[in-house]
């Protein structure tokens, strides 16, 4: 479901694939690189990055740990050979694993799984784009969204990092019917991405859901709130469940420090994140 407005999803294609081109240009580079995840989000970054700079400008990092699965690893290498651009598959099992060791004085012996770990994972990932980037001349792009990001769903100087966020001033209702119109022609988005279920895949079994509202709840919510100007009182006084207000709010306030770090943006509407400071419940 498309979750913004302004404008129909030819337009928000169009604005995005030109926006990317503008920037690298402005910037004095043509090639850029991104991690692809086998998810929805960097699948879209990808294919509106080809379409803007060309498939050989565009390179991808495919970065496994013992929690991907083997069907996001597989949707990657499907994507990336469907584009027809070069990628590089860079493990980052081992490396992860000399990070704890060296950690371990300071975590502690039995130390307890916690989002550091997680976050971690992130971090490597990021410091291996960067190295390609300083190595190759090539901007790091950003695949994260609005719906992430007004929930402080995502790690600074991990997968926050990057030259630009192109995706990021859409909501994930929105990243889908992209990625449907990206596949109006011909399947570009493999079919598995589109169908399973979000996950960060930082630890096993993990999905979006378990920390964040469904989606499909939470999107046209945080339309109505940034977008729409309503209140969390006003959205519950005409039927939003309370719980999911509360919790919507919460994640807002606590992780609203983040934006402040974000790069630049490819702004859509009217009020990308970072609009307003306070959510109140």
């Amino acid at each position: 479901m498309l979750i913004h407005k302004e404008f129909t999803i030819d337009q928000i294609h169009d604005i995005l694939v030109e926006g990317i081109k503008a920037y690298f240009a402005n910037c004095k580079v043509k090639r850029a690189i991104l991690g692809l995840s086998g998810g929805i989000d960097s699948a879209v970054v990808a294919s509106l990055a080809v379409r803007a700079l060309g498939a050989e400008n565009v390179h991808g990092f495919m970065m496994p740990s013992e929690f991907s699965t083997l069907n996001s690893i597989q949707d990657a290498v499907d994507l990336a050979e469907n584009l027809g651009i070069k990628y590089d598959v860079v493990t980052i099992g081992e490396i992860y694993k000399r990070f704890m060791k060296e950690l371990e004085p300071v975590f502690g012996l039995h130390n307890q799984w916690s989002v550091a770990e997680e976050n971690l994972q992130a971090r490597i990932r990021a410091t291996l784009l960067m190295a390609y980037s300083n190595k190759f001349n090539a901007l790091v792009i950003n695949t994260s969204n609005k719906s992430e990001l007004c929930m402080g769903y995502g790690t600074l100087y991990g997968d926050l990092a990057g030259a630009i966020m192109p995706i990021a001033d859409l909501y994930k209702g929105d990243i889908y019917e992209l990625a449907y119109y990206i596949n109006s022609d011909s399947e570009v988005i493999p079919q598995s991405t589109l169908t399973k279920a979000p996950s960060a895949e930082l630890h096993p079994g993990q999905k979006d859901s378990d920390s964040l509202p469904e989606y499909s709840v939470m999107d046209p919510l945080l339309y109505a709130m940034n977008e729409g100007g309503k209140t969390a009182d006003q959205l519950i006084k005409n039927g939003a469940d309370k719980a999911v207000m509360k919790r919507i709010t919460e994640l807002m306030n606590k992780y609203y420090f983040k934006v402040y770090q974000l790069p630049p943006i490819l702004n859509i509407s009217s009020k990308p994140v970072g609009y307003k400071e306070k959510w109140l419940l």
